[in-house]
């Protein structure tokens, strides 16, 4: 069927990815006889349970989100949209039907996550569902609230990251999941031990991650461009045991590319396209990526295998042939207490196997991989496949996702050699297009700076960052290895990777803008990037950090430049003024104390003049101050600043009118 687009329409935070939400696009149809008559055969779920089943495969996703940051962060933010605007979305209305209210999912920790069952007529003339939509889209922009699917936040709160964990993320592209495990390692503290190294293995993709994740400010992430079939060893030290020299992950996740018919709710085109051949042709691709992950997994550590697919050929078949080959080494961990309020359904231990023509085939027939058969009565006793986990969509309304846990038990005796590089063939839809890597993307090497040049050193001083901060651990992305622009800063952790491993990975993205080059008619040229901030205020003593009190922090927020002989006349913060003129120009900082100890206090950059100061925040964290601390609500074409200086110049020019006005008043008339 013919599909039209209206691209004058901009996709907003509610905006789904399923074609059929999309104004514009013609009906699209929501069947395939090969899917129902598959799926009907496995008898996945009681049969009185089908309708339900496939009416919701055919339906819309819900809008999902969860709150994201500290704890104290976090729970700022999630009481915001509790007192805010949950009351006003209860009980409403529309058009003489009752709109569900937004509810927390009961399975996802401290009621972080939240799902908005409305359509999108609704969020577009319910004021109320908009000023939420508003509130959603402006906390997304800054990093405070993260749009995922409820499924896909499973498999991360499962996997039990930790602040020294080594996490691998195999299939990390688009990111929401690596994002998660990158908040898990940033639990309670800003400066973990552990590390984050998320890849993909389509180069675009790769870096497209980098715009998903960068925006965490995470010192402690990698992004790294490789097969995952094919993962390379990394080298941590020069020892001659390989043992010693080899990095094993404490956590690995292996979101492994399926046919993906778990997302036909927002993915329409999965309708059309499936096939049984789909999962029989991945199959190879995900064991492989499987068991590349448990031989990168440190003992006693933890891999979590996922897929959006509900096809037992890419889910148990593919766990029942990894247990197959590593035997006692490996089991899977029973997670029926976990995650109380998920319902799910066990994983199953029989199957058929039918081909591309929905016949069923035997493991003798020619052509057949074994793999794809399921276990004998002695395995499924032995392997315990009941343990992976089955979500449904008709369960609570999601997408479908199959999860299992796998933890290491025991340590190979030899360390397995590097896997040659033989290209599977991927049996997909369509044909991969190559495209051009975004312009910003940075391909230079990364060089790391002796923490004596010169450029730090003033640095060091200028803002009295301390020794605990790793100077060492400081980088430019260039081949001349000198500051000239920006100096980035990793974790000491990746550091030490980074430098052993140039000829063995293709490292895409690290490290987080900490100095930035700045005028150079002032003491110091480079400022503190607001990206490092929340590491590199630990390390500072400095006089340049001054204590400010809220009033003065609105101001700063509306107003672009205010001079110091204006906030002193008004009486806004006089001791601020003070100590600003002790100081020369250049970067400086704020600290905003909050009255209530369960909000967390404010650390923000501002640039200080001869005569006047401004706050350099971007105007998507402008807009999320105002309303957060001040209950002050934006639209997107509102810039406070750029509207202070209107009206500055407005008021400016009026006063200049008016002494005009006085002057040829005084003034004797001329004859002609």
């Amino acid at each position: 069927m013919a599909r039209r687009r209206n691209y004058n329409k901009k996709k907003t935070f509610g905006a789904r990815d399923d074609t059929n939400a999309r104004k514009g696009w013609n009906e699209l149809v929501r069947e395939n006889a090969k899917w129902e008559s598959y799926y009907k055969l496995l008898q996945l779920f009681p049969a009185e349970q089908w309708d339900e089943f496939k009416t919701t495969c055919q339906s819309p996703l819900p809008l999902t989100f969860r709150v994201t940051g500290s704890r104290k962060h976090a729970d700022e933010v999630l009481s915001l949209f509790k007192t805010r605007h949950l009351p006003n979305l209860t009980d409403v209305e529309f058009e003489g039907n009752k709109i569900q209210a937004p509810k927390s999912l009961p399975w996802y920790p401290n009621e972080y996550a939240w799902q908005l069952d409305v359509p999108k007529t609704v969020i577009r003339k319910n004021e109320q569902f908009a000023k939420t939509q508003r509130f959603l889209v402006v906390e997304n922009a800054v990093g405070n609230i993260s749009r995922q699917e409820a499924v896909s936040m499973i498999p991360p709160i499962v996997l039990e990251v930790e602040p020294h964990h080594t996490v691998l993320d195999m299939c990390a592209a688009p990111g929401s999941k690596t994002t998660q495990m990158i908040e898990a390692l940033h639990k309670d503290t800003d400066e973990p031990t552990g590390f984050v190294v998320a890849n993909d293995a389509d180069s675009r993709r790769s870096h497209m991650l980098v715009h998903q994740l960068k925006r965490l400010n995470s010192a402690n992430l990698m992004v790294v461009n490789h097969d995952a079939q094919f993962f390379p060893r990394i080298i941590l030290s020069d020892e001659p045991s390989k043992k010693k020299a080899q990095l094993k992950f404490d956590r690995i996740l292996c979101d492994v590319p399926c046919s993906g018919d778990g997302t036909m709710r927002k993915n329409v085109n999965v309708w059309k396209d499936w096939n049984t051949q789909g999962a029989l042709g991945l199959h190879t691709v995900q064991l492989n990526i499987l068991d590349r992950g448990l031989h990168l997994l440190q003992n006693n550590g933890r891999l979590v295998y996922s897929t959006c697919s509900m096809n037992p050929i890419e889910n148990e078949a593919v766990v029942a042939e990894a247990l197959r080959r590593w035997g006692d080494k490996v089991r899977l961990v029973d997670c029926s207490e976990k995650l109380p309020g998920l319902i799910r359904s066990q994983g199953i231990t029989q199957w058929p196997v039918i081909d591309r023509n929905m016949e069923e085939r035997k493991k003798e027939d020619e052509g057949m991989i074994n793999s794809w058969f399921p276990p004998s009565e002695e395995e499924v006793s032995k392997f315990h496949l009941e343990r992976c986990m089955r979500v449904y969509p008709h369960q609570q309304n999601t997408g479908g996702f199959f999860i299992t846990v796998f933890e290491k038990v025991v340590e190979e005796e030899e360390e397995v050699e590097e896997p040659q590089q033989k290209k599977v063939k991927l049996d997909t839809q369509a044909p991969v297009k190559k495209e051009k890597l975004p312009r910003d993307a940075n391909e230079e090497p990364f060089v790391f700076i002796d923490p004596n040049h010169a450029a730090l050193q003033t640095c060091w001083k200028f803002y009295g960052i301390d020794d605990k901060f790793d100077k060492t651990a400081c980088l430019v992305r260039n081949a001349t290895g000198e500051p000239t622009r920006v100096v980035y800063t990793v974790c000491s952790a990746l550091k030490n990777i980074i430098q052993r491993n140039e000829d063995r990975l293709k490292i895409i993205y690290s490290g987080v803008k900490l100095f930035v080059s700045q005028r150079s008619d002032i003491e110091c040229s480079w400022r503190i990037q607001s990206e490092s901030l929340p590491i590199v205020k630990h390390h500072m003593q400095s006089d340049r950090i001054v204590k400010v009190k809220p009033e003065l922090l609105k101001l700063l927020l509306v107003d672009s430049f205010p001079s110091f002989e204006m906030i002193q006349n008004e009486h806004i913060d006089d001791d601020f003024v003070e100590k600003m003129k002790e100081i020369s120009s250049g970067c400086a900082f704020i600290e905003v104390i909050r009255d209530d100890e369960n909000k967390e206090n404010l650390f923000l950059p501002l640039w200080k003049g001869n005569r006047n100061v401004n706050l350099m925040v971007c105007k998507e964290d402008t807009h999320e101050l105002l309303y957060r601390v001040f209950g002050i609500e934006t639209t997107a074409k509102d810039n406070p600043k750029a509207q202070a200086q209107k009206n500055a110049a407005e008021k400016k020019s009026e006063q200049d009118s008016e002494k005009e006005s006085e002057k040829e008043s005084t003034e004797p008339a001329v004859e002609a």
